[in-house]
């Protein structure tokens, strides 16, 4: 609230309109300064490191935007999840769990250094690979780019497995910078998807154009959310987290990560 400094005289009854006129541009200052508050606040939220110093940490505000509710989900989900989709073979006799944010900077290092890796023991039956897909960049920085980026790679599953992984690669391969809500363009997305052989489908285009599994991607980044994970990446190989970020922010090698795996589970 607005004091009058004591020295200052009362305006004229005659001048009722400029005090009004006054006040309201107060009140849009006072309103701009909150603003500003508010968004200073979400960006520190967004780059937070996790103590151990490598995720990007999640933000205690991200919530369901409501619309999971009617989640129309893609083919080819977890069988008993449908927020959760598995890559490898279902027989495979370890899991690991990767959470990510297709924003994130961080998973964007780790994929370029190890995710071939991380990919190569799962198609040689290591492990399957379930991913736990989260949206809070965006609750964070603002814009659509993680959610429709999800929903995207929804249309892509729907597709196939194969589709999906090939994509999300892709994705992660063009991101673009953090601050940028590049993904939020729906055309860029589909520009993206050419460079998956066979993924621009009618169907695909349409899905994608239409939000067809915004819904889901909503379900999904709900429970990313209620995961208890803190930060992206997090990778846990059968329940047990791997240190996949070092204490200088660097990634892992992909010969690294084959031998965290291996300590891990043996052999």
């Amino acid at each position: 609230m607005t004091s009058t400094p004591k020295n200052q005289h009362p305006a004229p009854r005659g001048t009722a309109r400029e005090r009004l006129r006054q006040a309201q541009q107060a009140e849009a200052r006072t309103a701009r300064r909150r603003r500003g508050l508010t968004v200073g606040v979400s960006i520190a939220a967004a780059v937070a490191v996790v103590a151990g110093g490598t995720a990007l940490a999640v933000s205690t505000g991200a919530k369901d935007d409501g619309s999971s509710a009617s989640a129309v989900a893609p083919a080819h989900t977890s069988a008993t999840d449908s927020t959760v989709v598995v890559y490898g073979k279902a027989d495979a006799p370890h899991t690991l769990s990767v959470y990510e944010d297709f924003r994130c900077p961080v998973c964007q290092a780790f994929e370029t250094s190890a995710g071939k890796t991380v990919q190569q023991l799962a198609d040689q039956g290591d492990y399957k690979i379930e991913y736990h897909l989260a949206t809070f960049l965006d609750d964070n920085l603002g814009g659509t780019g993680s959610k429709a980026a999800l929903a995207a790679a929804g249309a892509a599953l729907n597709e196939g497995v194969d589709e999906f992984k090939a994509f999300h690669d892709v994705l992660y391969a063009n991101q673009p910078a953090e601050t940028e809500d590049g993904f939020g363009d729906v055309n860029h997305l589909l520009d993206l998807a050419g460079q998956v052989p066979g993924l621009k489908t009618e169907a695909f285009t349409k899905a994608v154009t239409e939000g067809t599994y915004k819904g889901w991607a909503a379900k999904v980044s709900t429970a990313f959310n209620k995961s208890g994970v803190s930060g992206t990446p997090t990778v846990k190989l059968d329940g047990k987290q791997l240190s996949v970020i070092g204490q200088d922010g660097r990634p892992v090698t992909g010969e690294q990560f084959t031998a965290l795996v291996q300590q891990t589970i043996g052999g």
